[in-house]
């Protein structure tokens, strides 16, 4: 009974310390922000502590807390709008457009064709100044200016002046989402969608723990995780949706439903891309099934916007790898170290493709959860993105496989971007290599067997 109190405190304290840290901080100004930072580093500390007490609760009450604890906890992340991220604006915006029945691929935000469709959260008014320039004063907007008037503009969406890059799996749910509310509603809609999947995770998981013999209070990891009630939540990213239907591509896999587990996967893939890399550990056996029905899923859904845009559903998806490094080789922080700059994509691209032959080379086809693990932390290690978000996608194969020392490569995913400074992003991958590789030789007891061998000698 002292393990349940003691352990509902510590999720009542990440509550409080949730809702605290996205009403008290406004978005986030990396220089000056340490108070964001030390809330995130409270919240994992206090989700370890709960964890660790959760081991020794029954297994009903556990459930009961797992469950609880998402709820809540993901509640408490929807008390404030986003605080490092804007592009549930963008989501917003794509499916507003989308409702108004026009393709999103078709004009940029800021395109006059579309001036009707602004909304004062999304495009709040600029004030003009003495000397006839303008400013932006509302949080999480830019000054841009109109296409091709030239009007001044003040907006909430990034990368105001390019085409959407969000695949069709994602702009379906964006339309979705914002067909059930007025255009006025700004960020909850999409934080409440991030809260239903966030627990909609949290039950499958449960579930599928109880049929394979799993200790299901395993499933706390993603329950409970603070990466979760910040990104999939408050932030909304859309990669909790991706991530969902990877588990459920997984789990389908997992039983022989290898049709459905690739139909999963194709709307997975095309939610965001990255879960291809998933696809790997699901290739074992009759893999010509899943590879058919992914494929057969992804064109599917680009088929209605393709004849609505053509070419233009590819977006900014060119310019966005460009910007982010990783055609220059600058975005591999461990790589970047020890080979040239213009030689770096190539070296992470030879390790992805080595990693992904030997995940389909060892996956259990029964248990693919742990070629997930390996196959999707290794690969965010060698591309080592500057988003927290991208580990969404990891954490559901944590809590399935109780893996928790691969909770480092999110927390050096995070450290990155609550504290870009120099050497941080390299010091941060290299320390989560480091402890990923060390508990994994002491679960496999190379470490005990090698301390046996020197005693003998």
């Amino acid at each position: 009974m002292k393990r349940i109190v003691f352990t509902g405190i510590i999720l009542i304290a990440m509550v409080v310390l949730t809702a605290f840290s996205v009403t008290a901080y406004g978005f986030l100004d990396p220089k000056h922000d340490t108070g964001l930072l030390l809330c995130t580093a409270g919240l994992w500390l206090l989700f370890a502590l709960a964890v660790i007490l959760l081991k020794k609760v029954p297994t009903r009450a556990a459930i009961v807390l797992v469950v609880a604890g998402s709820v809540l906890i993901g509640g408490a992340a929807m008390a404030g709008p986003p605080n490092t991220s804007t592009d549930s604006a963008r989501y917003a915006w794509d499916g507003i457009v989308q409702d108004a029945g026009i393709s999103p691929y078709a004009y940029v935000p800021v395109a006059d064709e579309l001036a009707h469709l602004r909304t004062d959260w999304l495009f709040p008014t600029p004030r003009e100044n003495a000397d006839g320039t303008h400013t932006c004063f509302e949080p999480r907007t830019h000054k841009t200016s109109g296409i091709p008037s030239g009007d001044p503009l003040c907006t909430a969406i990034n990368r105001s002046k390019v085409n959407t890059i969000y695949p069709p799996t994602s702009e379906l749910y964006f339309a979705g989402v914002r067909f059930l509310v007025p255009t006025t509603a700004a960020y909850w809609p999409l934080q409440l969608t991030g809260l239903l999947l966030s627990v909609g995770i949290t039950v499958l998981l449960i579930t599928a723990m109880r049929r394979r013999g799993i200790d299901p209070r395993w499933a706390a990891l993603w329950a409970w995780s603070p990466l979760v009630a910040t990104e999939a939540v408050t932030n909304s990213h859309v990669d909790v949706l991706g991530g969902l239907l990877v588990v459920v591509a997984t789990l389908a896999v997992s039983r022989g439903f290898r049709f459905r587990g690739g139909i999963a996967l194709g709307a997975a893939i095309a939610a965001k891309l990255i879960p291809v890399i998933a696809a790997p550990a699901l290739l074992k056996k009759q893999p010509w099934k899943v590879i058919l029905a992914a494929v057969a899923t992804f064109a599917l859904l680009y088929v209605p916007y393709v004849l609505a845009t053509g070419v233009g559903v590819l977006g900014y998806l060119p310019g966005y790898l460009s910007e982010e490094g990783y055609e220059s080789g600058n975005r591999f922080a461990l790589i970047g170290l020890v080979v040239p700059k213009s030689a770096a994509l190539v070296v992470a691209a030879l390790l992805i493709a080595l990693t992904a032959a030997l995940v389909w080379w060892k996956t259990d086809p029964l248990r693919p959860w742990f070629g997930q693990l390996i196959m999707i932390g290794t690969v965010l290690l060698i591309v080592s993105p500057r988003y927290p978000w991208y580990a969404l996608l990891l954490v559901p194969f944590i809590a399935m496989t109780g893996r928790w020392e691969w909770f480092a490569v999110p927390l050096a995913l995070t450290a990155r971007l609550l504290a870009p400074m120099p050497g941080i992003t390299a010091t941060a991958v290299g320390t989560a290599v480091f402890v990923v590789v060390a508990v994994t030789c002491y679960r496999q007891k190379w470490i005990p067997r090698a301390r046996r061998l020197v005693t003998k000698r």
